[in-house]
């Protein structure tokens, strides 16, 4: 799909220029928003928008409804022929494939919103890290991917991905759920693994990080492709839901071509 030794290698480092989290201390993040174009078959960078998942998507957290805004992803990430390799193999296996849909978007569009989060978790002496700190939770989308980077000093039971019945109540800690109500669980353990879900069809979980060397610091990288529909008029995010591209980092990859076309 175009990905070059050179980028797949760069991609397990990435991670590594990463900023802050508004609002979790134990993670590092950037966004960016790209879009998916059917008509043109390509996707595209978007303008820089807040970010916010409420209630309302089946996201119960402290900062559940809070606008958020989170560094950019920045060239090194989004001009790797790897990461644009993935961007074609979501496209290739969502698109024309009927989910259950979502209130307050608007599926008469054949446009695609997706928000990438390029994510480190962290596990210290002072903190826990948790990769889905809400619990049992939805991401307010249609196709929620996530693809694994690395990790380092994590023992062989952490980040456990949990799939759940919708039935599961939102916010439920990973190790109070259901059982039941679980579908299936999965781990991200080699670079590149993936899941891919459906979000309005099963919610999901995922495990404590823990540091398998207690005296040193354990992190896990991680790329999650959140992707949607654009919200219609009474949607929370309606008002920062930009279909505009993004003139200081701008993007776009041909989603026709599965070869080493040059991208821009």
């Amino acid at each position: 799909m175009g990905a070059t030794d050179d980028d797949l290698k760069n991609l397990t480092t990435v991670s590594d220029g990463l900023k802050s989290d508004p609002t979790l201390p134990f993670r590092k993040t950037r966004t960016g928003r790209f879009g998916f174009d059917p008509r043109s078959m390509r996707v595209r960078r978007l303008e820089f928008q807040p970010f916010m998942l409420s209630m309302e998507d089946d996201f119960v957290r402290h900062d559940s409804g809070q606008v958020r805004i989170f560094d950019e992803i920045q060239n090194d990430l989004q001009l790797n022929t790897a990461l644009q390799a993935l961007f074609v193999f979501k496209f290739m296996v969502f698109e024309g494939v009927t989910v259950t849909h979502r209130p307050k978007l608007d599926y008469d569009s054949d446009q695609w919103i997706c928000t990438l989060l390029n994510v480190r978790t962290i596990t210290d002496g002072d903190l826990i890290g948790e990769p889905a700190l809400e619990g049992v939770h939805s991401d307010g989308v249609d196709h929620t991917m996530t693809t694994y980077l690395g990790s380092e000093n994590m023992t062989d039971d952490s980040a456990i991905t949990f799939l759940h019945d919708m039935r599961e109540v939102n916010g439920t800690r990973w190790h109070d759920t259901n059982a039941d109500l679980v579908r299936a669980n999965a781990q991200h353990r080699d670079f590149l693994d993936t899941c891919l879900i459906v979000d309005h069809e099963s919610k999901h979980s995922v495990s404590t990080l823990y540091a398998a060397d207690k005296s040193k610091c354990a992190t896990r990288d991680l790329l999650a492709f959140l992707t949607r529909k654009p919200v219609a008029e009474g949607h929370h995010s309606h008002s920062f839901d930009s279909l505009k591209p993004h003139r200081e980092l701008p993007m776009t990859v041909d989603l026709r071509l599965l070869d080493s076309t040059p991208s821009t």
